[in-house]
Parts: structure tokens; C-alpha cells; sequence
């Protein structure tokens, strides 16, 4: 019997909470929100009828569904509203409503639908669209729970932070880089990144879904400017640090330029540990590593950026205190992505068999 086909119902329906940003996160949530329950029109109950997910798995499977998404972006469309509009980034946000939206390929299009020419030139419609629910509701966090209301995604959304916050990296020559676009476009390499101001608070509904998560996951993501930054929130790692939750970091396929060049898998752990504080090491219960080759097509590609696929040092990882799961995750197609399909399925398999067996210890 499989663990995500089960014959009976399930005993209680697993909360889980997502960390990151970009299309690292919004990729890994199309793949959870499959085993989430589908809403009905009127939004007022879930649909009783089983619905079945990708390779039979029960739709049931996920009760709540929780993104915490980072919020320092400050270029393009995002960047300008923010100055524009003394708002939050809307970006990121814009990205996990389309994943987790039940049509999503009608509302991705018109969502990033950017617009050309006049003043909207450079603006997508989802951008605004947050904009103006932000101005109409008068708080950024009750404007995305409105518009998820709107378009009945499965699941919650949350920003690390409702304040405005900037972000700041000390480089390995000493010198002192504001603003994330600004860090992702120099050639130096981060030693130390830091919020200003320092001390940001996240959501009382983001450590309360923390708290009671069967399964947390981090990754995949740009590690510095999507993943580290959420971690910089005050008590958020300690919130993750004290939860019983199965907690995961899933490791990005390619190295990244000017954020985690010649990193191995470890060092990647290690960074996130360094940024943590004292409760660093008891982060992550697992970490799941792709270790299925990738075509030569695809390496090429991105070696012309100075990319390559990341070093597996398991050893290493195992001795920060972290199993790794392997196998193979990989997509290809015009760009390389994580299977969110099978890094789902692996994930809750996990999540279920270490609850089975703490239940018979």
C-alpha cells in the first residue's frame, strides 16, 4: 500500500509550511497543491469527493497549505511599485497566487501579462493588481489573503515580513552592498547578509502555522536573496528550530552566479547555519539532493554563465547533523527545474513514513 494512496481516510490531513522565493518556491508549491483539497465556487466548503493527484494520490492528503515568501526584492515592476507606492514587493507573492491557483494557466497569463508602453510599460497586471487591493484594504498581508479569496488558490500565502526592510550584504573585500538587486549584480561574494533594519518581525500567523506543521520545507531558491532572507526574520528559525515538524531543505540543481558559485551541497547547509544563530544546526531534519546526471546539452548551457551542477558531498552533510535524500528530480526543457511532481511525492512520503515510525517506536 502506498503512502499517498492509501485504502482508508486519512487520519488527519497534513499541514505544511513552504519557505523561499522566486520560481524556486512557486515551482515546489505546484507540486504540494495537487494533494490539497479543491474549493468550490462559492468558496464556502471542500469539495467531498476524492480527487486524484498525479500518479493516483489522494487530493486530501495536504489540510493546509502555507507559503512564507521573502519580500526584499526592489527591481523591475516590484522594485518601482515599492518606491512608486511605499509598498511591499509584490512579485514573489504575485508567483505563488498563479501556482496555487485552480486555473492556473488562464491566471498566469493574465497575471504576468506586462504591459508595453506609457507609464505601465514594464508593469504586469498581477503586480498591480496587489497594488491596488494593498490601497484598498490599507495592509499588504490582508490584501493578499483578499485576493487569494478572490481567486480561491489552494492555500495561504504570507510575507516573511509586513515591514519594509532592505537588504544588506558584506562582501569579501570589506565593502558594504545595499539593496538585493544591486548584491545579485555584483561580481563579489557575499560573507554576510543582513536586513535593515535589523530587527523585523514576521506574522503572528506565520509562527502559528510554523508551530503546528507536520512537514516545513526551505528550498529550492536563489540562496542568499530567497532563502537566507526569510531566516533573518526575527523568530522564525527559532520557530523552526522548535517545531516537531519533518523539516526539509531541498538543494538547489546549479550552482548560482554571484550567490553560491563553487558551493557544494554542505557549504549551502552550512551558510543557512551560519545566518541562523545558535539554533542553525536544528534546522533541517533532511536535505533532498538531486543526484541524476544532467544532459550535456544542458551543462553546456549553463557553464556559459559560469553555472555548474552542485557537488554532492553527503559525508559532509551527514555530519552537520542532516540526511540527505536522493534521486532523481530533475526537468529539462528550456530551463532547468526541480520535478515539482516527484519532489512532492517525496516529500510527504517522508513526512508520513517518520510519522509512522515514530507512532510504533
Amino acid at each position: 500500500m502506498s503512502l499517498l494512496n492509501p485504502t482508508g481516510p486519512v487520519e488527519r490531513p497534513l499541514r505544511v509550511v513552504a519557505i523561499g522565493g522566486g520560481t524556486g518556491l512557486s515551482t515546489l508549491l505546484r507540486g504540494l497543491k495537487q494533494y490539497v483539497p479543491v474549493q468550490d465556487r462559492r468558496r464556502r466548503s471542500r469539495v467531498e469527493a476524492t480527487v486524484r493527484g498525479p500518479r493516483g494520490a489522494a487530493s486530501h492528503l495536504i489540510g493546509e497549505l502555507t507559503a512564507v515568501v521573502t519580500v526584499t526584492d526592489d527591481g523591475g515592476s516590484s522594485g518601482r511599485l515599492r518606491e512608486d507606492l511605499n509598498i511591499l514587493p509584490p512579485g514573489d507573492i504575485r508567483n505563488c497566487m498563479v501556482a496555487l491557483s485552480e486555473d492556473e494557466y488562464l491566471l498566469a497569463r493574465l497575471f504576468k501579462y506586462r504591459f508595453n508602453q506609457g507609464e505601465l510599460d514594464g508593469h504586469s497586471f498581477g503586480n498591480l493588481f496587489l497594488a491596488a487591493l494593498c490601497h484598498v484594504t490599507g495592509d499588504f498581508a490582508q490584501a493578499i489573503q483578499t485576493s487569494s479569496q478572490i481567486l480561491a488558490i489552494r492555500g495561504r500565502i504570507f510575507p516573511a515580513t509586513t515591514e519594509n526592510v532592505t537588504l544588506a550584504a558584506r562582501m569579501d573585500d570589506g565593502s558594504l552592498v545595499r539593496g538585493e538587486t544591486n548584491i545579485t549584480q555584483s561580481r563579489k561574494n557575499i560573507v554576510e547578509l543582513m536586513l535593515d533594519p535589523a530587527e523585523v518581525h514576521p506574522l503572528p500567523e506565520t509562527l502559528e502555522a510554523i508551530a503546528n506543521a507536520d512537514l516545513i520545507t526551505l528550498g529550492p531558491g536563489s540562496l542568499y536573496t530567497s532563502l537566507i532572507t526569510n531566516l533573518l526574520v526575527r523568530d522564525i528559525p527559532e520557530a523552526i528550530a522548535a517545531s516537531r515538524a519533518t523539516r526539509v531543505f531541498i538543494c538547489n540543481l546549479m550552482t548560482q552566479a554571484n550567490e553560491s558559485l563553487g558551493l557544494t551541497a554542505s557549504q549551502h547547509i552550512e551558510k543557512i547555519f551560519d545566518h541562523s544563530g545558535s539554533t542553525g544546526s536544528q534546522l533541517f531534519d533532511y536535505a533532498l539532493i538531486n543526484s541524476a546526471p544532467i544532459s550535456p546539452a544542458t551543462l553546456a548551457h549553463y557553464a556559459r554563465e559560469g553555472q555548474e551542477p552542485i557537488v554532492n558531498d553527503l559525508d559532509r552533510v551527514r555530519q552537520l547533523g542532516v540526511m540527505p535524500i536522493t534521486g532523481n528530480f530533475l526537468h529539462e526543457s528550456e530551463v532547468l527545474r526541480h520535478d515539482y511532481d516527484l519532489v512532492a511525492k517525496t516529500l510527504l512520503e517522508l513526512c508520513l513514513s517518520r510519522s509512522a515510525a515514530a507512532q510504533h517506536a
